[in-house]
């Protein structure tokens, strides 16, 4: 019906000032990153030969947590079906609590510092509801989780922006999620006696940065200097590479009392679509929550929570050790991290290397002369690229403008995102694929090495080179 992403957005926007000018209307219906979403999805599914686009692995959960949830579901011990303690399971939070205390160097209460959620989706809507209120600003640094946004306006707060801005790499050198760093003083200059909160994404999806110890200290003495609290979104906790360490903000000076870490099974285990989240905080926080959570979702499964807890039960006793998931995972996706990043170099894309996460921007400044930008359009560049490229070439991605408030996306839409956590489609990249094909009209750039596992799938071996016709 719509025939632009604007047009989608014009009509809501029109429908919401008549119908309902609510801020709970403007701030969902009329948010640009879920239209944005949605209909790269829809993309995705009718046009993508390979989808690195949507963000979740295309591969298993380790064999003991399938094991631990299927003796939760078929086991002898049927309390497994039924309620268990609305904040969270008591093995959940127990465990937890044992875990989050060992990396936080503090005695954590399981009943009163840990609180289950449904994801950490649902983990960071309590924290909205809970702590803004009218007339609040909460400073969201950029790029940002798309939900950031909407929930604080749906909470009546107002989002104060403040982007990474890239520094040049060396000559000769790729870019680094390391290279987009805050300006300390503009950071200072957003905080103000309306500022409520900060939300920090370390490492941060879409961009893959690890914040450091000094960046983090910097948002420290500044939320203390403002008595300002801290959501801190840690959900990739696990996911760093190249020897980076991940730096929980709660731990430095005067910070447990005023952050809640937000944390999520789905990407510590491979699990998405079990929905088992937590917040780990001071009960001076996390009691309102609790209130939030009792009166909106109440309850978590807890079939998901048993096998979770089993899960953490097991990787602490191997806490470090060569056999423990949490070490093993980040090897496995830092391996498909760098083959993506040579095949993207190979097809003139210039790829920002991760430090964690399983996603990895890339800059697609080389190709306007093949997809030529439009003039006065009100889509931004890489939004019509990514259209193009799933449609032309099959592979999906996400524009990078998609993580950024509508006064900021054309400053940064040179750049679209992918997803490396999957099997099928980085596993068998190899550079010996690189040379394939070379596609028409591409002026030299060259496709055909997303299709090398691909191709395995009609008969030829996973090391072949024999393309599917899409290529």
């Amino acid at each position: 019906v719509f025939p632009t992403q604007g047009a989608i957005t014009q009509h809501w926007q029109s429908w919401c000032q008549k119908a309902a000018p609510s801020s709970l209307c403007k701030c969902l219906l009329c948010s640009s990153f879920h239209l944005s979403r949605v209909e790269f999805v829809k993309l995705a599914a009718t046009y993508s030969t390979v989808n690195l686009g949507q963000g979740f692995p295309d591969f298993p959960p380790p064999d003991f947590l399938k094991e631990a949830f299927s003796r939760a579901v078929s086991g002898e011990k049927h309390t497994l079906h039924q309620y268990t303690r609305a904040f969270g399971h008591p093995p959940l939070v127990k465990i937890l609590a044992q875990l989050f205390g060992k990396l936080l160097g503090r005695e954590l209460d399981p009943m009163t510092n840990v609180m289950v959620t449904v994801g950490a989706y649902q983990a960071l809507f309590c924290c909205f509801q809970a702590f803004i209120e009218e007339g609040d600003e909460v400073i969201i640094i950029e790029p940002f989780f798309d939900c950031y946004e909407p929930m604080v306006k749906m909470a009546g707060g107002t989002p104060v922006y403040i982007p990474l801005r890239p520094k040049a790499p060396k000559e000769g050198k790729l870019m680094s999620s390391a290279d987009w760093q805050l300006d300390p003083a503009e950071l200072a200059s957003k905080f103000s006696e309306q500022t409520k909160a900060i939300v920090l994404n370390s490492p941060n999806n879409p961009l893959g940065k690890v914040f450091s110890r000094g960046e983090l200290e910097l948002i420290a003495d500044l939320c203390v200097k403002h008595d300002a609290l801290c959501i801190s979104d840690e959900v990739y906790e696990w996911l760093v590479y190249d020897g980076k360490e991940h730096i929980r903000i709660a731990s430095l000076p005067g910070m447990w009392d005023r952050t809640v870490i937000v944390g999520s099974a789905g990407k510590t285990f491979s699990i998405t679509g079990w929905k088992v989240g937590w917040t780990v905080g001071p009960n001076r926080l996390l009691q309102h929550l609790r209130t939030v959570h009792q009166n909106s979702v109440y309850h978590c499964a807890t079939a998901a929570q048993d096998a979770v807890a089993q899960g953490f039960q097991r990787e602490l006793e191997r806490y470090g050790k060569p056999d423990s998931y949490f070490v093993q995972l980040p090897r496995e996706l830092q391996q498909k991290r760098d083959q993506l990043i040579q095949s993207l170099v190979a097809v003139g894309m210039k790829p920002i290397i991760p430090e964690g996460t399983y996603f990895l921007v890339a800059d697609i400044s080389e190709f306007k002369s093949e997809v030529p930008d439009v003039p006065d359009s009100d889509e931004p560049y890489d939004s019509r690229f990514a259209k193009w490229m799933v449609k032309n070439k099959g592979l999906a991605a996400i524009p990078l403008s998609a993580f950024y408030c509508g006064a900021h996306k054309d400053n940064y839409n040179s750049f679209i995102r992918f997803c490396f956590a999957k099997v099928r489609h980085t596993a068998g990249l190899h550079p010996s694929g690189l040379a394939v094909s070379t596609l028409h009209g591409t002026q030299g750039k060259n496709w055909g090495f997303f299709c090398t596992n691909k191709c395995s799938e009609g008969g030829e071996p996973a090391g072949g080179h024999k393309l599917n016709s899409w290529c």
